[in-house]
């Protein structure tokens, strides 16, 4: 007969519970929400979705949204207010020059780049994207458009280049996977159009993190 605990015993830590295919896929639901509502930036839903579909446990699945609400927030109650994208940095145009654009706020309407004998950078990792999906048009003339994104969106890039390019730099998310969407319509002329993520915008403090994240796991298991 096994002895009954004594008083303020500790019992042994609980066995993880492993996290259902159902319970990732409403974990990426409550952000899709928290980020509706204005509390995730582009880049904080594309990351904590990826990490909610890597999760192997409920535990996991906890941490990734335990700074947000357990639901949705009733109609007429309070949410975080994000100011909308004014209308001047919707449109970024460099005419024989540059410009650097990084969207902070909220996107509800299309944005746009246009480059002439110039180089626009559009910057929308910081950007609070209501409908989980943003349109931006690129125009590229005899210059260089380059939207950099964060890792783990998909970009579908449609449109033309004459004597020019379009081209994605982008690690695809893997299929079947509910992830933000940017939609990219490109006319390149003598120009380039360009969509680049983080892993590809700085490969080698990517490659660094990486190394020193392995060399910390090492020495800690």
């Amino acid at each position: 007969m096994t002895s009954p605990a004594e008083p303020g015993a500790v019992s042994p830590k609980a066995p993880s519970v492993r996290a259902s295919d159902a319970e990732r896929e409403n974990t990426v639901e409550r952000l899709r929400v928290a980020s509706v509502e204005g509390r995730l930036t582009l880049a904080d839903l594309t990351e904590r979705t990826e990490a909610a579909y890597s999760a192997v446990t409920r535990a996991e699945l906890e941490t990734i949204t335990a700074d947000l609400p357990a639901t949705r927030a009733p109609a007429g109650a309070a949410v975080p207010q994000v100011a909308q994208v004014p209308q001047e940095q919707r449109r970024s145009v460099a005419v024989l020059g540059d410009s650097k654009q990084r969207i902070v706020g909220r996107v509800d309407d299309p944005l746009s780049a246009v480059a002439v004998l110039g180089d626009v950078v559009l910057d929308l990792r910081g950007a609070h994207v209501t409908d989980g999906e943003v349109d931006v048009t690129a125009t590229a003339i005899l210059g260089n458009v380059k939207i950099i994104v964060p890792d783990g969106v998909e970009v579908l890039l449609s449109g033309v280049a004459v004597l020019g390019d379009k081209k994605i730099k982008v690690r695809k998310p893997p299929p079947g996977r509910s992830v933000p969407v940017v939609r990219v319509t490109a006319k390149a002329i003598l120009g380039d159009v360009v969509v680049i993520d983080d892993e590809h915008t700085q490969p080698v403090r990517k490659a660094l993190v990486s190394w020193l994240n392995r060399d910390r796991d090492r020495r800690l298991g």
